[in-house]
């Protein structure tokens, strides 16, 4: 096999890792960007012309976690770590003499409104309000502000995405494990969610249908209530108790573990239309089956 590439901007993370290893085992030479020592700098402008020259695919993962406090400082390293990367990129693809025939960029299902009335596609959506909203739209923005000619541009809104070895799953599991996996809140918040090996097999399928581009929900086709999702995890992990926690628990103990409630709190009720309608079929569509995959031993 030719020198197959797939750069991976902020690639180091819970996702980024698995890409790297599941495209490795495909044949691709993967190149990530980032600001972690041994990968290509976001600095270094040159180096990443050169990485993205040739190759056949650009993945942007970067961004500073959102599991921090909302202060000052941390909105704008949010904000910026996410569109400045995405702005870097696309200015090298521009000056590529061979730009990658597909970029995706990520983006975030906390795009829509809080939503405990109806299910949000990318049709019927309605785009919320707040701090978050406004960096995934300041997200969008700088990407789809790029008119590249040559490369097709897909933002993925991402829902929270379940896996093992890292991500939400650890905190998730040492709550239930402590009997404290109850509902949060009061549990009607709806919980979008995507295996990441649906998330992996999305990439590819997008890669394959080169008449896919534009804004996708990148999230299963059943999302539960919060109530619920507890329940399947309890169950899964052969767990009896489980006690609730109400919503002023969860801000004092937001405080003092340095994050936000609206993480647990905000109903995210996302379907993946537009993906369906392209014919995608998940492998892990429902969340007892995916639980099951991540938490077996």
């Amino acid at each position: 096999m030719t020198n197959r590439k797939i750069i991976l901007g902020g690639g180091t993370g819970f996702v980024g890792k698995y890409l790297t290893e599941k495209f490795t085992d495909l044949g691709y030479k993967v190149i990530i960007i980032s600001r972690q020592k041994d990968n290509i700098k976001w600095q270094d402008t040159k180096a990443i012309i050169e990485a993205i020259d040739n190759s056949e695919l650009v993945i942007n993962l970067a961004g500073k976690s959102v599991d921090c406090r909302y202060n000052d400082k941390n909105k704008e390293e949010i904000l910026i770590s996410r569109t400045e990367t995405t702005k870097a990129l696309g200015e090298a693809i521009l000056q590529c003499s061979n730009p990658p025939e597909l970029w995706i960029n990520s983006s975030t299902a906390t795009i829509y409104r809080h939503a405990e009335d109806r299910p949000m596609t990318e049709s019927e959506g309605e785009i919320g309000s707040g701090f978050s909203v406004n960096v995934a739209t300041g997200w969008e923005k700088a990407f789809f502000d790029f008119k590249l000619p040559k490369t097709r541009q897909v933002a993925l809104r991402m829902a929270i995405v379940l896996g093992k070895n890292g991500g939400v799953m650890t905190p998730f599991i040492n709550l239930v494990r402590f009997g404290l996996g109850g509902q949060q809140g009061n549990g009607k918040q709806m919980f979008s969610w995507i295996h990441i090996a649906d998330l992996f097999n999305i990439i590819t399928y997008l890669q394959t249908h080169k008449e896919l581009a534009g804004v996708y929900n990148c999230s299963s086709p059943n999302p539960v209530d919060n109530k619920t999702l507890m329940k399947i995890f309890r169950q899964t992990m052969n767990i009896k108790i489980g006690l609730p926690s109400p919503k002023l628990f969860l801000e004092i103990g937001a405080v003092f573990i340095k994050t936000e409630t609206e993480l647990i709190l905000k109903s995210r009720w996302v379907l993946p239309e537009r993906l369906l309608d392209a014919g995608y079929n998940f492998k892990y569509a429902t969340i007892d089956k995916a639980l099951k995959n991540i938490l077996d031993k």
